[in-house]
């Protein structure tokens, strides 16, 4: 599995910008779990969003509930993560994740151990 991210840069607190994330190496991925999980400077990883492919129920951290949104397009294989209001805490790099479902149950989407498969980051700035 490749996940190919994009979308960061620079915006004011306030602003929105929307990453995304493709996903290839599968003929499909109705199996999978997709997420972002973001590194804040000289802070630890942290989880941010997780969409689960069949179905698309979602789970959010709570510094971001309410102000990101992560939507899957099928067409693309191709994970969105939409962030409005966005604040200078922030600032990250962003990863996308991907796990499959197959043989595994998880109890949680936000343990970064649990994802096999990451984007290279794309970096996330907020000036206040």
């Amino acid at each position: 599995v490749q996940l190919q991210a994009c979308g960061g840069g620079l915006v004011q607190a306030g602003g929105s910008l929307k990453l995304s994330c493709a996903a290839s190496g599968r003929p499909f991925f109705s199996n999978y779990d997709m997420g972002w999980f973001r590194q804040p400077p000289g802070k630890e990883r942290e989880f941010v969003a997780a969409i689960r492919w069949r179905g698309g129920a979602t789970n959010y951290a709570d510094s971001v509930r309410g102000r990101f949104t992560i939507f899957i397009f099928n067409a693309k294989n191709t994970v969105y993560l939409q962030m409005n209001s966005l604040k200078p805490e922030d600032t990250a790099v962003h990863y996308c994740v991907a796990r499959t479902r197959a043989g595994n149950h998880y109890y949680t989407y936000a343990l970064h151990h649990q994802y096999r498969y990451w984007g290279q980051g794309t970096q996330l700035t907020v000036s206040s």
